[in-house]
């Protein structure tokens, strides 16, 4: 049996896909062919897909809703796990005042944060923005607007590069700003678990309305990005130090600097990968020779650049 056969097995679904291009899988809209992407049933599949890349050493990730990632223009070569549309499965538990909430990683955190958020709880209202699923959003420790997901996690379930599935409570998930033990080591969050505790109803939902129309009027969300493109530097604000670059428009092909907040890098209409990572290094080169501050990308480079 070939190797596109034994992952169509592996995956327990018959989504296996070859030379699929993953600009349909970005929220950037930018990135060559991979060579395979799976759309595996259950954790148990991707286990058995993984354990499959191992045998036969092919390359792996696992992939949400790719809204924090840019794929270089060559395409990735290896096999892409997507679970945006499985390992979604949630569970509530309501007891004095607090709500305890189990999800799979393939969840929308925006959708989990909507829902925590009418049923009257509190601590997960800047999420009801965020595009990308939960196993991506706990990797990065993911946040916006004061909040991010260590600020409610109890404990995440993983796996490791040898299928085994271990539990971290959140002391050892080693959460810190836009990072955790995820990006140390090849872990792949599975699900995780979550506490919130009961607000007033009004209050709730007065703030998703407020930060729905902050992000409508200070985020480019009428052009295909990755959210953020670099991480806030100590003492810093990378939009800001951009702006006073006077970089607000500049572009690089189709990739663009966005006019309405210079922290994002905007595909203007049929910008590249490569476009974007030299506008990336201008901006950079440009931002540490005027504030002597070394700016880093936020966004996640996968592939073949």
């Amino acid at each position: 049996m070939d190797f596109y056969h034994r992952l169509l097995e592996a995956a327990g679904s018959d989504h296996v896909l070859r030379d699929e291009p993953m600009a349909v899988h970005t929220t950037f809209r930018i990135g060559g062919p991979a060579d395979y992407f799976v759309e595996p049933a259950d954790a148990s599949a991707l286990a058995k897909g993984i354990a499959l890349c191992r045998e036969v050493d092919v390359d792996y990730f696992v992939t949400g809703n790719g809204s924090n990632l840019l794929v270089g223009d060559g395409g990735y070569r290896g096999v892409i796990f997507h679970i945006c549309h499985t390992m979604d499965h949630i569970q509530y538990e309501e007891q004095e005042g607090e709500l305890l909430v189990e999800a799979g990683a393939g969840v929308m955190l925006s959708g989990l944060a909507r829902q925590v958020s009418s049923m009257g709880y509190t601590g997960f209202e800047y999420a009801t923005g965020i595009p990308g699923t939960l196993g991506g959003g706990v990797t990065m420790n993911a946040g916006a607007y004061g909040g991010e997901i260590s600020d409610n996690i109890l404990w995440a379930e993983l796996m490791d590069e040898t299928g085994a599935i271990l539990k971290l409570e959140k002391e050892h998930l080693k959460l810190s700003y836009r990072h955790s033990v995820m990006m140390e080591h090849p872990l792949v969050v599975l699900r995780a678990g979550f506490s919130f505790k009961k607000g007033d109803a009004a209050a709730i939902s007065d703030r998703v309305t407020e930060l729905s129309r902050l992000r409508r009027e200070k985020q480019p969300l009428e052009y295909p990005s990755a959210g953020s493109t670099f991480k806030r530097p100590e003492g810093y604000f990378a939009g800001k130090l951009i702006q006073d670059c006077g970089l607000k428009g500049f572009r690089v092909g189709d990739a663009v600097v966005s006019e309405k907040h210079s922290g994002f890098v905007i595909n203007a209409g049929q910008a590249t990968a490569a476009d974007v990572m030299a506008l990336i290094r201008y901006v950079q080169q440009e931002v540490e020779e005027k504030f002597h501050v070394r700016i880093e990308p936020e966004v996640r480079l996968l592939g073949e650049f």
